[in-house]
């Protein structure tokens, strides 16, 4: 057996214990989804409106929460993160946002399986809080008919002040600006079919 000098192994059990007491003191990440919506069901549906594939700008398809931190700079939270990936959160609650506000139609994402739906395909190039304390949602849509004709496309920008300070106050109002954006949507949408 091997005997080692009590004052190396007293400086040992110290350093284990200081570097454990540090490793201890890591905090996780935090996870965050968007406020959930439940999509309405209608009971006679007059057209359905299929979501086509979501596309995000390169710089939202990360885990972290984006700030905007002036005019050019943007950064990816490091502790805070979304739960699961944007785009499906995204997807799902447009979904439920494009049923309460066009009730007569059925909103479904992928292939609707009905042979004259519409399609609606969407550009997110912002969503992300703001220096200034506002959360922002941005990009465009195109309203395509079943044999693929391009019907209706705009474009649509929403902010939404943050009540308080902190990510979960992002969160929300970032959850409110895709609210008032999918409002938007549906409004160019029934404008267009009409």
């Amino acid at each position: 057996m091997l005997a080692f000098p009590r004052p190396l192994l007293l400086i040992a059990l110290l350093l284990s214990l200081g570097l454990g007491g540090c490793a201890g003191k890591v905090t996780p990440s935090a996870r965050y989804v968007l406020p959930a919506t439940t999509p309405e069901i209608p009971n006679a549906a007059e057209a359905t409106l299929a979501l086509g594939r979501l596309r995000l700008a390169h710089y939202l398809d990360v885990e972290g929460i984006v700030m905007q931190l002036d005019d050019i700079e943007l950064r990816e939270a490091r502790d805070h993160r979304w739960a699961e990936g944007l785009d499906q959160q995204l997807r799902r609650n447009l979904q439920a946002h494009l049923s309460q506000d066009l009730p007569a139609w059925r909103v479904v994402q992928g292939s609707a399986g009905d042979t004259d739906a519409y399609t609606l395909r969407i550009s997110i190039d912002q969503f992300q809080g703001r220096y200034d304390g506002y959360a922002l949602a941005g990009g465009q849509w195109q309203l395509r008919s079943a044999g693929g004709k391009l019907v209706h496309m705009a474009s649509f920008t929403t902010r939404t002040a943050l009540e308080q300070d902190g990510y979960p106050a992002l969160v929300r109002a970032l959850g409110q600006s895709l609210e008032q954006a999918a409002g938007e949507i549906a409004t160019g949408i029934r404008r267009a079919v009409l």
